[in-house]
């Protein structure tokens, strides 16, 4: 198993889904884990869970949208489990859905602010530690939505897409300090987006049974794996569960 002991991690959107996979799947590689969210109950809840089972980890509600607050959080989360190593950009929102002539413009900003704006502002919030320390790992949550229009989802793509080019941004900006920077595409996994975009009924996406849909341990597992010093050859680059080498590596199927 993936070895992270001595590591101090942060998830975002680490309510459910993936976030609350990523989360129980670096405690129990070793790393003291801060979990955020908007949902301050579920995340207290998952934190007392690792906690119980030897672990460590600290719960911070946050609204990713909230810039001010994020900062806030990062410090908490510094003063209460120590200098973080590790960042899991993986809060996002899918809405809203539609035609892009029909969608509210400002519904369409804020998934912007959500997806893009709140993962750069928990980036500014660790990078001037990691920075000094030369050292520190950063995996931004991407998708295939990145890189293809789909129905429907013109805000998710565009917001998507802008990520990829932040996290390229990033790990071009630091590679020669030290840092890990990664974007991964965990595919099409059994999420609570998943639910909304089978409600919303609208392309193809939607038509997925739940029984096609990966398990949430599946992503989780890779992301711990590109956290450690293995995947050390992988920085820079966007990968992709999809990707057999990568689940190999990582000690999986592939997906």
């Amino acid at each position: 198993m993936t070895d992270l002991s001595g590591r101090v991690a942060l998830v975002t959107g680490a309510s459910r889904g993936i976030g609350a996979a990523t989360a129980r799947r670096l405690a129990a590689a070793g790393a003291a884990v801060a979990l955020t969210a908007r949902s301050g109950e579920a995340i207290q809840q998952i934190a007392g869970e690792i906690n119980a089972g030897a672990g460590r980890a600290a719960a911070f509600a946050c609204d990713v949208g909230d810039f001010a607050a994020v900062q806030a959080t990062v410090a908490a989360c510094t003063s209460e489990l120590g200098p973080i190593d590790i960042l899991i950009n993986n809060a996002g929102m899918l809405e809203p859905i539609g035609a892009p002539h029909e969608i509210n413009p400002e519904a369409f900003m804020a998934n912007l602010r959500v997806n893009v704006g709140g993962a750069l502002a928990f980036a500014q919030g660790v990078l001037p530690g990691m920075l000094e320390r030369r050292a520190g790992t950063l995996v931004n949550i991407s998708s295939g939505a990145a890189h293809s229009p789909l129905e429907g989802w013109a805000a998710y793509c565009t917001a998507k897409a802008a990520l990829h080019m932040l996290t390229r941004s990033l790990a071009h900006a630091y590679a020669g300090h030290g840092l890990r920077i990664y974007g991964f595409g965990p595919g099409v996994v059994d999420t609570r987006m998943q639910e909304v975009i089978r409600g919303s009924g609208i392309g193809p996406v939607a038509k997925l049974k739940r029984s096609d849909l990966a398990p949430v341990e599946h992503p989780a597992q890779v992301i711990a794996f590109l956290c450690s010093e293995a995947a050390a050859d992988l920085a820079g680059q966007e990968l992709s569960i999809r990707d057999p080498d990568l689940m190999r590596r990582a000690g999986l199927e592939a997906a």
